[in-house]
């Protein structure tokens, strides 16, 4: 019965260390990857040659025909930045296949019933859209909440400096103190620091990863004072102070287009509402747009135009501060 307990307990102790070593070196593997990144993008910042602008060998889709095919094609590294920056972590491939699949789906369901090729080519074509919608709005909210909070991180940064401490401590406290997704991406900038990265470099890497005009402002104006010298936290307070500005003028802006964004709103729903509408409540009348071989065009044509007048009118009543 000793024995047996011992071997048990070897074998548990065993179990545990291995677990351990494993997760231990797959950090040590994320960290690796974490810094060969952002040594990368400082190198190719500063050489625009023609091999640096490659495709980084890293696998775009675990299906190997589907990597060697994106690997071709430059938009693949933006489409990764793209979903990198919505804070998801989904490989490009996967985003591209689930497009795929969702298309021709949509498009047998539609052809089974309807019979129409227009229609269910529509119907494709706007289900292939949809994993990248989801995957814009997704970083739309995260870049605003990163956006929200982001004065917060300057006055933190700024207080750090006053007090004595070093910029890279400073980092240190905002990825400890403040809510994500600021935290995350200022701990990825301080984990940068700490590989030996320049500075410089960590605050550009800083400026692609959240493509908004405050971060943009930050990483000019830290770039600045460090060539030409000056009170750091005297310049960390002006810019959280404009930025502060910027979203009041922002939230006036919206209250006074509260009406036109409404009346767009209206009118852009408008259209698909009254062909749902007459449907149901008169469907002989509306019944000869898809009886009619020249129906399905028609309502191709409209649903184009309405898209164009969508976005002009979305653009007119959306003004940027």
């Amino acid at each position: 019965m000793a024995f047996l307990l011992a071997g048990l307990t070897f074998v548990v102790v065993a179990i545990v260390l291995a677990a351990v070593i494993l997760l231990a070196g797959g950090q040590r593997q994320q960290t690796l990857i974490r810094r060969l990144e952002a040594i990368e993008k400082g190198a190719r910042r500063g050489h625009e040659s023609l091999e640096l602008k490659l495709v980084r060998d890293e696998l775009l889709s675990d299906v190997p025909v589907l990597h060697r095919l994106l690997v071709r094609w430059s938009w693949s590294v933006r489409l990764r930045e793209f979903v990198a920056q919505a804070g998801l972590r989904v490989k490009p491939g996967k985003l591209v296949l689930l497009s795929a699949v969702l298309s021709l789906s949509l498009y047998l369901v539609l052809q089974h019933f309807f019979h129409n090729p227009v229609i269910s080519a529509l119907g494709a074509l706007g289900a292939a859209f949809g994993p990248l919608t989801f995957v814009t709005i997704k970083r739309s909210r995260r870049l605003k909440d990163f956006e929200r909070n982001f004065p917060e991180a300057i006055d933190l940064l700024g207080r750090a400096v006053r007090a004595g401490h070093s910029f890279t401590t400073g980092l240190e406290m905002i990825a400890h103190e403040l809510p994500e997704p600021v935290a995350g991406e200022f701990r990825t900038a301080f984990d940068e620091q700490n590989f030996g990265l320049p500075l410089k470099d960590t605050l550009l890497n800083l400026a692609e990863r959240v493509p908004i005009v405050d971060v943009q402002f930050f990483v000019t104006a830290l770039l600045i004072q460090k060539e030409t010298g000056g009170n750091l936290a005297e310049i960390l307070d002006k810019l959280s102070h404009v930025i502060r500005d910027r979203f009041r003028i922002l939230r006036e802006v919206r209250t006074r287009t509260a009406q036109g964004r409404l009346t767009a709103g209206i009118l852009i729903a408008l259209p698909p509402f009254m062909l749902v509408a007459l449907r149901m409540l008169n469907p002989g009348y509306i019944q000869l747009l898809f009886d009619d071989p020249w129906g399905p065009y028609m309502l191709a044509t409209a649903a184009t135009l309405q898209v164009i007048g969508s976005i002009a009118l979305w653009k007119i009543v959306h003004i940027e501060v």
